[in-house]
Formats: C-alpha cells, structure tokens, sequence
C-alpha cells in the first residue's frame, strides 16, 4: 500500500542473472498503471528462500526453469495471482499446482528462430574439438600450448544428432556444410524426416557405437528425462565427443561423469547441467576435458526482446481483464464461471 491508500501491485523478475531484463523491455509501461517492478538478479538459495521472498508479490515473471516452481512453493505464495513465463513451456513449473490457485500462467513466443541454439550447438562442438577453453585458460596463465590436444578436424566425421526437429534439422543443415556424415536416432524419427534434413535414421544403438560427435536435441519430457544412459554412453567410442545444448536430466549425469572421468569418453561439450546454476563444487568444474558454459544456447538480444517484451505485454493484459498466451486456460474458464 503506499501512503495515500492506493493498492500497488507488486511484480518481481526472477533469476535475471545477466541483468538485461530491464533493458530489453519497456517495465515503465506497467510501472505508469501502478506496479511496483523488483528485479532478483541471484538464485534463491533454496525452496524456503523463494517462499520467504517472493511472499509480497502478486505477479511473479519467470525466466523459463530457472527456479523451480513445484506444488509446495506456489502454495506458499498467499499473494499470487498471475505468472508470466518466458519461452514456450516449463518442465519445473506445476502447471495443475497454478490452475488449482486459479493463477492464469502466460507463456511467450520461442524467439525469431532457432538458429540462436543451434550455432551455439556448433560453437560447443567447435570449440571441444580443438581443446579451446583450455587454450583459453592457458593464455590467460600465461602459457601457451601445454596440456592441449591434438585436435579434431569434423570434416569427414560422423555426427550422430539425438533428435531431429526444427533445432536438430537445423544442427544437421550446419553439419553438412561443414562436411559431415549426419546420422540421427529419436522414438519417433522416421526415415523420411531424416532424410528431408539430410540425415540417414539409424538405430540408437548405432547412433551412440558409430558416432564422432553426439548431440542432445530433444525437449526435456518424462519420456526424454535419462534417455542416455550409461549403457549408451558405454557405446561411444573413446575418442567421441558428447555436446549437450538441450537439458542436462536427458543425460545420466553420474554415468557422464564416470566416462569422461575414465578415459571411456573423450570430451564433453556442456551448456544444460542438472542443477542450474551449476554448484561451484560441482566435479565437471574440475575436469580437463570438458568445454562448459553457463547456459547461453537461448541467449542473445533478439530472443531477450521478445521474451521480456511479451512478459510485459502479458501483464498489461492481465491487467486490463484480458489475459493472452495463457497455457492453462481452463483457469480463465473457472474465474468467469465463478
């Protein structure tokens, strides 16, 4: 409440960690229709601490599954009412948890393309083959070449892509220029989609046994959640490299660890992990032959305009009565009902 007894509605953007949400939307448009608009720029260090802090908010704004949102924390939210979510869907947020608290949730359009991941896919896959967060950090030391591999030239290898949709299709246009042989296992691939993306469908146990490089490019699912597993991990040749651009679950993250860990895998090229942000203490900081980064296979302007500038049109028509890209709208049907 201010002074003058005018209700302020209170919204709070979570796990902005780059600190650009601000930058790549107008907030002042809700700030003139009197919200109040807080930023958490940290991870909350646990479930109590999300609870404790987001308590005064009525709208909270979610950078896709940064924080978890399970049953347990939305019920201890009293003040709740409308969730905006960036990206298309959530895997950590209890869809059935919001609609029973009637909180309508809106999503936001994926951004104007999925090439974002995809050349970050490549990035990953370039950069593991030629051992350059090493040489990166071995510059910054002052060394030089010490301690980094050979190399690895992907013209003429095999890369095996874990999935072929809209992202893996793309991934596969990429491999091909760059001269690849491109195979490609999902549940549901068939024959004729690989081919229109230029990929041969194989089987999973060839996909893992015959690949130079494997590639994660499915949505994380219960039916995707361990789908590679240390029986396939055990496939790969020694000399493979695995990149991970998709979601770090999708992987058995104890049987990843054991491979590269034993010479059993050659490296690993990572931007998903299973708890984001990844823990300082985590052993994958303390490998050699893993090329890691924060998370960044969705980032870049583009898609930050569009996310923050959805979220912030999204609010402003929940405000006016009219919320859109709701994706529980059996809640708009309940609250007009009531």
């Amino acid at each position: 409440m201010r002074g003058d007894d005018v209700f302020v509605m209170k919204l709070a953007i979570l796990d902005d960690y780059q600190q650009l949400a601000l930058k790549s939307a107008d907030w002042d448009r809700l700030r003139k229709r009197g919200v109040e608009v807080a930023v958490f720029h940290e991870a909350f260090v646990s479930r109590e601490d999300a609870a404790a802090k987001l308590a005064p908010f009525e709208i909270l704004v979610l950078m896709r599954e940064r924080t978890p949102f399970p049953r347990d924390l939305i019920e201890k939210l009293p003040r709740l009412k409308f969730m905006a979510l960036t990206g298309l869907r959530s895997s950590s947020l209890d869809l059935a948890a919001c609609s029973a608290r009637k909180v309508p949730v809106s999503n936001t359009r994926p951004g104007s393309t999925s090439a974002v991941t995809a050349e970050f896919c490549f990035l990953l896959m370039l950069a593991a083959a030629r051992d350059l967060a090493k040489a990166g950090r071995n510059m910054r030391e002052g060394g030089w070449h010490d301690g980094i591999s050979g190399g690895v030239v992907l013209e003429g290898k095999r890369l095996g892509l874990v999935g072929l949709g809209k992202l893996g299709g793309r991934v596969a246009g990429y491999a091909k220029a760059f001269g690849m042989d491109v195979v490609a296992w999902s549940q549901n691939l068939t024959p004729e989609r690989a081919a229109e993306a230029g990929a041969k469908m194989v089987s999973k146990e060839e996909l893992f046994r015959s690949s130079d490089f494997l590639s994660i490019q499915l949505v994380l699912s219960d039916r995707s959640r361990g789908l590679v597993g240390a029986d396939d991990l055990a496939l790969m040749k020694p000399t493979a490299i695995l990149v991970n651009t998709s979601r770090g679950p999708i992987v058995d993250e104890a049987a990843m660890l054991a491979a590269l860990q034993g010479g059993k895998l050659r490296h690993a090229a990572l931007d998903v992990y299973g708890t984001e942000p990844l823990p300082a203490d985590h052993p994958l900081r303390r490998l050699d032959n893993v090329t890691l980064s924060p998370h960044l296979g969705y980032v870049s302007e583009d898609v930050y305009r569009t996310f923050w500038g959805d979220c912030v049109e999204n609010v402003e028509a929940w405000l006016d009565g009219k919320p859109m890209r709701v994706i529980n709208p059996g809640v708009l049907n309940s609250e007009s009902s009531s």
